[in-house]
């Protein structure tokens, strides 16, 4: 039987950047445009951890079952090391996803934007069928374009929606570095996998570009980012605060240039969920002051 902290590292916190980022930005858009609702902004981040805590146990799950994370370098994983069963780790991506399906229920009926009930649908289906089923996605390359979607404008324009009815171009310009800086985390792992993934034909991005050019992937998703925030300050000088943040895109970048692999990686995973979280901080304050500058 797993230990609580067992479940802890299985829930993966070192992704949960990747739920925090989008509400932030999304929220950060939404007070820009004068609308102040902490409720609603509470309920999307319910909404966002539950859905990455649960796509975690789900991705665990599945690749357990499969086998695939029998030989693995990283993080704990629940059904591979035969701490928790199958079963179990099964149930508790039910749980998160059942805590997300209501958390996104009440959100849509306080903000009456009643189409993204289906949206939400899609969403759960997205993170149960990147590693689940009998043709995940996540396996065939997609699993990268699939997180850039759901965090980036999916995650940030339906907090900014929610909130406010509407979107406008700097929230849309946001969510697309969201959205980038959220695969890089996604290619840092997968990097670091790329020899497991090989030996069980678990095709990722990564492995159907090989290394070198995974490395490069990376470098341009935790550019571009810093590229929009200066197209955004063209509009509203607050954008460029996000600009704060390159010194970590700097550092991370020449560790993956530099052949960083294997246990290192993990490190590079971490940081590159830090940088995508200062990224989204400074970014989310920019658009709260676009309004008044």
């Amino acid at each position: 039987m797993a230990t609580p902290a067992q479940w802890i590292e299985g829930a993966r916190p070192r992704t949960l950047p990747t739920a925090v980022s989008p509400v932030l930005v999304g929220t950060g858009a939404a007070v820009g445009d004068g609308i102040v609702a902490p409720g609603l902004a509470l309920l999307a981040l319910v909404v966002a951890v539950a859905l990455v805590i649960g796509v975690n146990f789900a991705n665990d799950y599945s690749d357990g079952i499969r086998g695939t994370d029998d030989d693995r370098v990283g993080p704990l994983r629940l059904v591979g090391s035969k701490a928790a069963a199958a079963t179990t780790v099964r149930t508790a991506a039910l749980i998160c996803f059942s805590i997300a399906g209501l958390a996104g229920l009440t959100l849509v009926s306080l903000s009456r934007q009643w189409w993204w009930i289906a949206v939400g649908a899609v969403c759960v289906a997205g993170a149960w069928f990147y590693t689940g089923g009998k043709r995940p996605y996540g396996y065939a390359g997609l699993g990268e374009a699939a997180v850039f979607v759901f965090f980036g404008p999916v995650a940030v324009l339906g907090t900014d929606v929610t909130q406010t009815g509407s979107v406008g171009p700097l929230a849309i310009v946001a969510s697309v570095g969201v959205g980038m800086l959220t695969c890089a985390v996604l290619v840092a792992n997968n990097l670091r996998d790329i020899a497991g993934d090989e030996v069980v034909a678990k095709r990722t991005l990564a492995v159907l570009l090989g290394a070198t050019d995974t490395r490069r992937l990376y470098v341009a998703l935790v550019t571009v980012p810093f590229l929009l925030s200066i197209l955004g300050a063209l509009r509203s000088w607050p954008l460029a605060l996000g600009l704060l943040a390159a010194p970590l895109a700097v550092v991370q970048a020449r560790r993956v240039l530099g052949g960083a692999d294997g246990r290192a990686l993990i490190r590079v995973l971490g940081q590159t969920g830090l940088l995508l979280l200062a990224w989204s901080v400074a970014t989310a304050v920019g658009l709260s002051l676009a309004a008044v500058v």
